[in-house]
């Protein structure tokens, strides 16, 4: 496997974060200009912010969960040899149940459906884990 092919996906989440990072910013900044919320309402936490721009914020911060533990695998793959096509085909469906899972979570925001994908992107990142784990410990390829 190239550089390339291991990365891209990681970047496509990186690029995910950035864009939802954003949209973030510009929903608040148009809610602070409209007086849809004060700086005083939303100085010790968010909840006061109006809904939408909450749901951005949260699909937001949401990149900084379980994808930490896909930027830690990649690295790790790539230091110790170990990113081949399964790497890259698993690191792949996990990046695209993120953008699906942050598309619903932007629009329509059904949890059960928000949810379901979450799953799915959680258990492809556990075995693309289990399969890291093995092959260190066994010393295998």
């Amino acid at each position: 496997m190239t550089i390339q092919m291991v990365l891209l996906p990681l970047f496509v989440e990186v690029i995910l974060t950035l864009v939802l990072w954003g949209w973030m910013v510009w929903a608040r900044r148009d809610a602070f200009v409209t007086r849809a919320v004060h700086p005083r309402d939303i100085a010790l936490g968010q909840q006061n912010w109006p809904p939408k721009v909450a749901q951005v914020s949260n699909c937001f911060r949401n990149q900084f969960e379980l994808p930490v533990l896909f930027y830690v695998l990649t690295i790790l793959s790539i230091i110790t040899r170990h990113a081949d096509l399964i790497f890259v085909v698993l690191a792949w469906v996990f990046v695209l149940s993120r953008l699906v899972h942050a598309s619903i979570h932007v629009t329509s925001n059904v949890v059960t459906q928000r949810g379901s994908i979450y799953g799915i992107g959680g258990i492809v990142l556990i075995v693309m884990w289990i399969i890291f784990m093995v092959r260190i410990l066994l010393g295998g390829a």
